[in-house]
């Protein structure tokens, strides 16, 4: 009799902990995210309140028949959709030109079931970013393809183009910045420091004071650079990259989907940061920066100063901080504290779930906001995240 009432304690004990398990309470936010939901796949979630993305991305891992398609196949049609819609203007063409006026495409998938992964940078003529990049993965031994060699293997695989991914709102972009002496950009360390190129190098001996180096823009360029540099921040425009670097311009959609079989996938796509240097690679088509995926474990988006983040491989970050057991805001939380130790102006925030489809984010430098969809929900919820 006393060992039945063991086996019957021991087995309300075990449902009690597959309902903890299957069931995570969102909890308070207190500088990096909540974390909520749970055992409930599929699990579709994406950065920024991109509701329609994660409609064409569940639409495709819910379907109906058996086992739905595969976490791979929705990531590629949540961010094709944002491609197609523009997202923010900052994912898929007509957005974000660069110097030169043009509008070029960055993209990643990864398979966390077999770590394969496809994607493309700085890919010009081409608009379908994520599909090219789907491409690299299913019909090359290779990770990254770049620039017009990207372009040519795109269009040779059956995308449509070559194409002009300008737009007339790209342009108009380009030109207001043009007039405006091309400020703000990304060069540092220059002269002219304040109009449009070409750039010259400015050559400063080491150890050689601030004001010294102050002295050689004044001889070049008179008054144009009174008030422009941080006291520890040696020819560093004063918040140069707080004026380039925020929701609107330098962006991605970042993606990760859980199958109804537990398979998990992740994918990035991005025209990159506005008026970027010509042949600038951000984040989004560097594995473990943007983007990562492991079905043993779970995945992670990233989005932000992609120059800053891919520093440090955020996402691969997190998803090994949560192979060794942090729980997913804690994972997230680490890997923005690591960045904003070394950069505390930086700006950019990442998502974390865990197989378990247990979610949560961190942010820095913003509020942050991501999008939810699971079998328990009638349509996407989409969770704010303070820095």
């Amino acid at each position: 009799m006393g060992r039945s009432r063991r086996s019957y304690a021991r087995l309300l004990l075990l449902g009690f902990l597959l309902l903890r398990f299957s069931w995570c309470l969102a909890v308070a936010d207190d500088g990096g995210g909540a974390e909520e939901g749970g055992g409930i796949f599929p699990v579709v979630v994406s950065t920024w309140p991109f509701r329609e993305a994660v409609r064409a991305a569940w639409e495709v891992v819910s379907a109906s028949g058996g086992a739905g398609c595969s976490a791979v196949d929705a990531v590629v049609a949540g961010c094709s959709a944002c491609e197609v819609l523009r997202c923010d203007g900052t994912v898929g063409p007509g957005g974000s030109p660069d110097e030169n006026g043009e509008t070029t495409l960055d993209a990643l998938i990864m398979d966390g079931t077999t770590m394969e992964i496809g994607a493309v940078a700085a890919m010009r003529y081409v608009k379908d970013g994520i599909r090219a990049a789907k491409l690299v993965m299913d019909h090359t031994e290779h990770t990254l393809l770049v620039g017009e060699k990207a372009t040519s293997f795109a269009i040779s695989m059956g995308l449509v183009g070559p194409a002009d991914l300008s737009s007339p709102e790209s342009i108009g972009k380009w030109t207001i910045w043009r007039q405006n002496h091309c400020q703000p950009n990304f060069w540092k360390n220059v002269v002219p420091a304040g109009s449009c190129g070409p750039y010259n190098a400015i050559d400063v001996p080491s150890g050689e004071s601030k004001a010294s180096a102050k002295r050689v823009l004044e001889r070049t360029q008179g008054d144009i650079c009174q008030g422009l540099f941080e006291p520890n921040n040696l020819l560093e425009p004063m918040n140069s990259r707080l004026k380039i670097v925020n929701r609107h311009n330098h962006d991605t959609i970042s993606m990760a989907v859980i199958d109804k079989m537990g398979r998990i996938a992740a994918g990035t796509s991005t025209n990159g940061a506005t008026f970027k240097i010509p042949g600038r690679v951000g984040d989004g088509p560097i594995p473990g920066s943007s983007a990562y995926a492991d079905d043993e474990v779970g995945a992670c988006g990233a989005t932000g100063d992609g120059d800053i983040m891919m520093r440090f491989l955020p996402c691969y970050q997190v998803v090994e901080s949560m192979r060794r057991g942090m729980e997913p805001r804690d994972a997230a939380m680490d890997a923005i504290l690591r960045i904003a130790r070394k950069y505390p102006d930086f700006v950019g925030a990442v998502f974390a779930i865990n197989k378990k489809g247990v979610h949560a984010g961190a942010c820095h430098g913003w509020t942050f906001q991501y999008s939810v969809r699971n079998s328990s929900m009638q349509d996407v919820e989409v969770i704010t995240v303070s820095p």
